[in-house]
C-alpha cells in the first residue's frame, strides 16, 4: 500500500485509490461530488484547538508537528478506523491547506507509515 498527499481542490484521478479527507472542516466551496471522497477521518484530523492555535504559521510548525502527534498517539480509536479504511492499494490523504509541505495531512501520513 502506498500512501499519498493531495489538496482536495485538485481533480480526483485514478491512481489516487482511496481518497480520504483528513480535515476537521469541509473544504470551502466544494460539494461532495466535486470532491470524491471515500471516507471523512475528521476524528483523525487536529483538535479545533490546535488547529486554531497553529494557524499555518510557519514558526510554530515544530511544535505543531509534535502536538498532532499527541493528539494521534492518544485516539487511537480514530487511528485505527483509518487504517482500516486505507485498504492495500493505494490510498489519497486530502487536505484543504495551500501549504502543500508543512500540514496535518503530511504529519499524519508520517504517523501512519509508521504503523502499517
Amino acid at each position: 500500500m502506498t500512501l499519498l498527499l493531495k489538496r482536495v481542490y485538485d481533480p480526483p484521478e485514478e491512481h489516487d485509490g482511496v481518497r480520504i479527507l483528513v480535515d476537521r472542516l469541509w473544504p470551502r466551496g466544494l460539494s461532495k461530488e466535486e470532491a470524491g471522497i471515500d471516507y471523512w477521518a475528521k476524528n483523525a484530523a487536529p483538535s479545533n484547538e490546535l488547529r486554531r492555535w497553529y494557524r499555518h504559521e510557519e514558526e510554530k510548525w515544530p511544535e505543531f508537528r509534535s502536538r498532532y502527534l499527541d493528539e494521534l498517539s492518544n485516539n487511537r480509536p480514530a487511528v485505527e478506523d483509518l487504517i482500516g479504511r486505507l485498504g492495500r492499494g493505494n490510498a489519497t490523504l486530502l487536505y484543504g491547506s495551500r501549504e502543500t509541505e508543512r500540514n496535518n495531512a503530511a504529519v499524519l501520513k508520517d504517523y501512519l507509515e509508521t504503523m502499517l
